[in-house]
């Protein structure tokens, strides 16, 4: 499937640089893109984005409308949403993701591809791993269709202020494999993130490449972050992408809710209250009808609250000094981190509490 790329400049930086429970923002750049052969153009882009993330449901999209040369314009979306369901054991759990992505440009057609994967994985507050497999699919306008069958092998660690990944993914394509392997590691300090991302594509029949981006996002107020990005990526072979390598520089302006690390940072992790011998936690939930909490001391298995009333829940927890990491589980059906409480991802895309006893 070969096709001339249609570019929107990548600003929306790789994973783990918007940590939030809801988020939306959108940005404002230029860049420069360098096919294989020597091509270049340069291009101006505005990209929005959003992403609202709960503990079992990260859902995430963005856009981006960039001018090409010869007064061409290229439109590109990506919506990705990844569900889990409660633990099952201590450490167990199951999840499903599903990415649909698509281009047009004014100058050519469409094309798009879609993903899925089902997904088992074990967990603990700072490490992961998860196997999974699913299927994958390609359309460009004017051209066949592709399917193909995906594995995927991953493993997520967090040390000190960086959390680092790597995936194994082979993939049946067209009668053949490749095995893409990639390995990332991004860095939290104050107002800045930056992340750095690697990956190979190992194919006796279809040859092996490798491709590498950087990033650095900086917040200069809490809704205002400048950011670069740079490196090269792979080929595309559901849309029919070339590889490529670029170098962009955008401005980004967030919504206030969660929109800076500074702010959330700010926030503080939940501090029980002694009564007596016990450990008493009290949550405010506006419209709750039960509430229960589960965390990493318990197996991650619910302790129903109490009602105190004027939607004020509270419960006793029996804990040794340490830190913890908790979610609510509201009605039965919807796990939630209390907003003002300090927060950490799980490595699976969603976020936990944390919780500290003197």
């Amino acid at each position: 499937m070969q096709r001339a790329l249609a570019f929107g400049v990548p600003l929306t930086l790789v994973g783990g640089i918007l940590v939030a429970q809801g988020h939306a923002s959108v940005a404002v750049g230029a860049g420069t893109v360098r096919y294989t052969g020597g091509t270049t153009f340069s291009s101006a882009s505005i990209s929005p984005a959003a992403e609202f993330t709960t503990a079992t449901l990260t859902a995430s999209g963005t856009a981006t409308i960039a001018s090409l040369p010869q007064q061409a314009w290229s439109t590109q979306g990506r919506g990705d949403v990844w569900v889990a369901t409660r633990p099952l054991t201590a450490q167990l759990r199951l999840g499903a993701e599903a990415i649909l992505a698509g281009t047009s440009r004014t100058d050519d057609g469409w094309s798009a591809a879609a993903h899925a994967v089902g997904e088992v994985f074990w967990f603990a507050p700072k490490w992961g791993a998860g196997l999974g497999l699913g299927p994958s699919a390609g359309w460009i306008d004017s051209v066949p269709s592709v399917t193909a069958l995906r594995l995927r092998a991953r493993g997520w660690w967090e040390v000190g202020a960086a959390y680092a990944t790597l995936t194994l993914e082979p993939t049946r394509f067209l009668g053949a494999w490749f095995t893409d392997v990639g390995t990332g590691a991004t860095w939290v300090r104050g107002r800045v993130t930056a992340s750095l991302y690697a990956q190979a594509r190992l194919s006796a029949a279809y040859g092996s490449t490798a491709a590498a981006t950087a990033a650095v996002q900086a917040f200069v107020s809490r809704t205002i972050s400048l950011e670069f990005s740079g490196g090269s990526y792979l080929r595309d072979p559901y849309q029919g992408f070339p590889r490529a390598g670029y170098l962009t520089f955008g401005v980004r302006f967030h919504t206030r809710r969660g929109a800076a690390p500074a702010a959330t940072q700010a926030w503080q992790p939940l501090t029980p209250t002694a009564r007596g011998d016990s450990l008493i936690v009290r949550f405010h939930l506006t419209g709750a009808k039960t509430v229960a909490i589960a965390g990493d001391w318990n197996a991650w298995k619910p302790k129903p609250l109490r009602s105190l009333g004027r939607d004020l829940w509270e419960g006793v927890v029996a804990l040794r000094p340490g830190l913890y990491h908790f979610n609510l589980l509201v009605d039965g059906t919807e796990w939630v981190v209390p907003r003002g409480v300090a927060t950490v991802s799980d490595g699976l895309g969603g976020i936990t509490g944390v919780l500290t006893v003197q």
